[in-house]
C-alpha cells in the first residue's frame, strides 16, 4: 500500500492540475472573445492610444493595493526586470495599440480578427523552429483548419474595402508583437512572478502610450458609463486575469497548444454579438465555429 500511495497521489494531482488548466483556458476564451466587444464601445467614446491610456492608468490604481497587500517577489536583478518590461511591451502596449488603431484607421473587425487569427500558425512555425517544439501530422492540420474555420467565421463581416496600408500594417504590428510577446514571457519570464510582472508591465505600457494619446488625439475622452464599465472589464477580466491565466498555460503546456486557444475566440464574439445585438450568424459562420473546434481539438491532443 505504501509504494502505491504516491503514485495515487500523483494521478490526483494532476487530475486537478488538469481541471485547473480546462477552466482557465475556458475563462481566458471566453473573456479573450468578449474584449473585441468592449473595446468596440469603449472606442466610440476615446480614440485608441486615448483609451488604452484609461485603461492601464486604471489598471496600475487595480493592481496597487493588491501589490501591497500581498507582497510579491520582485525582480532580482536588471535582466529579470528589462525581460519582464520588454515582454509587458509587446503583449499590452504594441499589441493592443497596433490592432486598436487599425481598426481606428477603417479596418473592420472581421478582417482585423482574421489576421490576428494566424497567430497559432506563426507561433507553431516559431516554437517548431527555434524552441525545438515538435508537432505530430494531426497538430500541423488542426492549427490549418482552426485557421480556415475562423475565416468562414467571420467571412460575413470582411470588408476588404476598408483596408488601407497604414491599418495593414498596424494589425501587422499587433500580430507580431502578441507572438513575440508569448514566446519571449514563456522563455525569459519563466520564474517571474505575476503580481509584480502585471504590474511593472502596465507601468511601462503607460509610459509608451501615455504620450502618444497625447501628441496624436489630444487625450480626448468623452466620459460615459459604456466608456468605464468597457474599460472596468478590460482591466480587471482581460489584462489582469486573462493574461495571467494565458501565462500560467503557456507555464505548463507547449506553446502551440496554448496559443490555438486564439482560434476560439472569433466564435465568442460572434455568439455574444447574437446574443446581445441579435445579429445571427450565418451558415459559413457555423461551419466555420465546427471546423474551429476540430482543429483545436487536434492541436491539443484531445482523444476520443
Amino acid at each position: 500500500m505504501s509504494i502505491k500511495q504516491p503514485a495515487a497521489v500523483t494521478v490526483d494531482a494532476r487530475s486537478d492540475t488538469g481541471r485547473i488548466d480546462s477552466l482557465l483556458a475556458w475563462y481566458f476564451v471566453i473573456i479573450w472573445g468578449s474584449g473585441y466587444l468592449a473595446s468596440k464601445t469603449g472606442m466610440q467614446y476615446a480614440a485608441p492610444f486615448t483609451f488604452l491610456t484609461l485603461r492601464y492608468t486604471f489598471g496600475i490604481l487595480c493592481l496597487l493595493p493588491w501589490v501591497m497587500m500581498t507582497r510579491p517577489s520582485w525582480p532580482s536583478g536588471r535582466r529579470e526586470f528589462v525581460h519582464i518590461c520588454v515582454a509587458g511591451l509587446l503583449m499590452h502596449a504594441i499589441n493592443l495599440g497596433g490592432s486598436h488603431h487599425a481598426q481606428y484607421l477603417g479596418m473592420s473587425a472581421g478582417v482585423t480578427a482574421l489576421l490576428l487569427s494566424t497567430q497559432p500558425l506563426l507561433t507553431a512555425v516559431i516554437a517548431h523552429r527555434l524552441m525545438g517544439e515538435r508537432l505530430n501530422a494531426a497538430q500541423w492540420l488542426g492549427v490549418v483548419l482552426g485557421l480556415a474555420g475562423v475565416m468562414l467565421v467571420v467571412w460575413h463581416k470582411i470588408d476588404v474595402r476598408a483596408v488601407t496600408h497604414a491599418s495593414l500594417f498596424a494589425a501587422a504590428v499587433s500580430l507580431t508583437a502578441i507572438t513575440a510577446g508569448t514566446l519571449y514571457q514563456r522563455a525569459f519570464c519563466k520564474t517571474a512572478d505575476l503580481r509584480s510582472a502585471a504590474f511593472l508591465q502596465f507601468v511601462v505600457s503607460l509610459a509608451v502610450l501615455a504620450p502618444l494619446a497625447w501628441i496624436n488625439e489630444g487625450m480626448a475622452v468623452r466620459w460615459s458609463w459604456p466608456l468605464v464599465l468597457s474599460i472596468l472589464f478590460l482591466v480587471v477580466l482581460a489584462s489582469i486575469l486573462a493574461v495571467n491565466a494565458l501565462h500560467v498555460l503557456m507555464r505548463r503546456g507547449q506553446a502551440t497548444k496554448v496559443t490555438s486557444l486564439f482560434f476560439l475566440t472569433p466564435i465568442v464574439a460572434v455568439l455574444l454579438e447574437w446574443m446581445m445585438f441579435g445579429v445571427v450568424p450565418t451558415l459559413f459562420s457555423i461551419a466555420g465555429i465546427a471546423v474551429t473546434c476540430a482543429g483545436v481539438a487536434l492541436v491539443s491532443g484531445i482523444r476520443r
